[in-house]
């Protein structure tokens, strides 16, 4: 009998890959500050988790349910030359996620923890 550790890792599988998308998604936001045009965009997390929830983890996270996902983020203060990117917004975002990601690899570590117990019988 073999463990299958997707479905041992519960949510917090597909919600890894999500927030590490999410991650690139941030990031290119902010390399692009200075870039006149440029249009920040955001995962909807809880669409695009909840879209993987309800299919298969790898064909749900790549082939299309992480780009309908992606949402253009609306500036509260839009810069002239085109560009709604506004760097605090993703700096926090960014934090945000990155501390998201921490509790959802946390979960993950005491749950292959708790099946490490279990296999060895403590």
């Amino acid at each position: 009998m073999s463990i299958d550790f997707s479905k041992a890792a519960g949510i917090h599988d597909d919600a890894l890959r999500l927030r590490a998308e999410r991650t690139k998604v941030l990031a290119s936001n902010i390399a692009n500050v200075s870039t006149p045009g440029y249009q920040a965009r955001d995962l909807d997390f809880a669409a695009a988790l909840q879209s993987a929830a309800g299919e298969d983890a790898e064909a749900g996270l790549l082939a299309g349910g992480g780009d309908d996902a992606l949402k253009y983020r609306v500036p509260y203060h839009p810069a002239q030359d085109g560009n709604t990117v506004e760097l605090g917004v993703e700096q926090a975002s960014f934090a945000q996620n990155a501390l998201d990601f921490q509790t959802s690899l946390s979960f993950v570590n005491m749950k292959l923890k708790g099946l490490a117990k279990a296999i060895a019988g403590q």
